[in-house]
């Protein structure tokens, strides 16, 4: 690429995309074209074939999706796999017919078989069962890779895929309804604090901003309380006094490995520049498994995250946990080897990237 190269960012508004878009403009590319969200629907057909014919991008991020956490792929399960795989089909085939010169397509951890050898290598792919809860949202990424994979291979495209760990950033998801771990820990703990400090104008902004339920910061003190409840942010009494806990889901065992958005982006670019899909191949008689991972190299327990969350944001309640609900899969790193080796490292350790996200969220 170069700095007048036509850059096509499918998704630019959301966590991923934003991110990529944020440092492509440090890097002075400015030739950028979007398909704002709801305006352009990139499950049609005709909608994304036009765009193709109209723009001519030369390169293309397919950073668009429909995502959310356990409770969104369990409760949406169709939309989830139909959703995601109409926007690859048509964004990937269009881009072959338009001659993308180089696509990169964003997938998701959760591709990998929930009982897969820890950390998780790129070989590991369709080797077991997935995860119930994901299935489909999984199904959907990995057929966006063999289909990068297959148009490479028969029609000598070069479209690259890449699996990133769980991301957390500006711009990510904070409905407590379908939002992801991070993002869901740090603002139940902050709503907990501003109600263990009587803070109401806070939890009013708040809710003003990112409505609950339909519940926002106009509504009065009882539907508030209510719905903070049933998200498991409380009042209650510890050692006599006066006190708000916060209950997050499951044992607090599994663990978990977590990327800054900002890192990703910066590794996606990386690879827009210097890798190439012939990079990936080598001498292999039987090509797959081409996709990266993109990672941090370390994961921690959820209660350990838990309680990073819990001091950066000033949370002095208590965190309880209901073990009734999911886990999800026990443990998912990811084995960076192919990424490294490439000549990218992640840039920001975890602590620093969650500080960073909740000066942003308090914005």
């Amino acid at each position: 690429m170069n700095l007048e190269s036509k850059i096509y960012i499918a998704g630019h508004t959301g966590l991923v995309g934003s991110a990529i878009h944020r440092n492509l403009i440090e890097k002075g590319y400015t030739n950028f074209v979007f398909t704002p969200f709801p305006e352009f629907d990139l499950t049609d057909q005709k909608t994304v074939k036009d765009f193709f014919e109209r723009e001519k991008p030369e390169y293309v991020i397919l950073a668009a999706a429909k995502v959310g956490g356990i409770v969104a792929n369990n409760t949406y399960r169709a939309d989830f796999i139909y959703q995601n795989i109409q926007i690859q089909n048509n964004v990937i085939h269009h881009s072959y017919l338009n001659g993308v010169k180089k696509l990169l397509f964003l997938g998701s951890s959760c591709i990998y078989p929930k009982d897969c050898p820890q950390p998780i290598k790129e070989e590991y792919l369709l080797t077991g069962e997935l995860e119930y809860t994901n299935e489909p949202y999984a199904i959907a990424k990995i057929a966006g890779i063999k289909m990068c994979e297959s148009y490479n291979l028969q029609y000598g495209t070069n479209f690259i895929a890449v699996m990133p760990t769980n991301l957390y950033g500006p711009n990510d998801n904070y409905n407590l309804e379908t939002s992801h771990v991070l993002p869901a820990l740090i603002r139940k703990m902050h709503l907990g604090k501003c109600l263990m400090n009587s803070d109401w104008q806070a939890i009013r902004i708040d809710l003003n901003k990112r409505p609950i339920e339909g519940v926002s910061g106009n509504s009065n003190e009882d539907e508030i309380l209510k719905i903070l409840r049933k998200y498991g942010i409380q009042l209650s009494t510890l050692n006599s006094q006066l006190s708000t806990n916060v209950t997050l889901w499951g044992t607090g065992t599994p663990r978990r490995e977590f990327l800054y958005s900002e890192d990703l982006a910066d590794a996606c670019v990386y690879i827009m520049h210097k890798i190439d899909f012939k990079d990936l191949i080598g001498n292999a008689k039987e090509v797959k498994n081409t996709h990266i991972n993109i990672g941090l190299g370390e994961d921690l327990e959820i209660k350990e995250l838990a309680n990073i969350v819990k001091a950066i944001v000033g949370f002095e309640g208590e965190i309880l946990w209901d073990n009734s609900k999911p886990d999800g899969t026990m443990q998912k790193l990811l084995n960076i080897d192919k990424i490294k080796s490439l000549g990218w490292k992640s840039l920001r350790i975890l602590d620093e990237g969650i500080l960073m996200e909740y000066v942003n969220y308090c914005k």
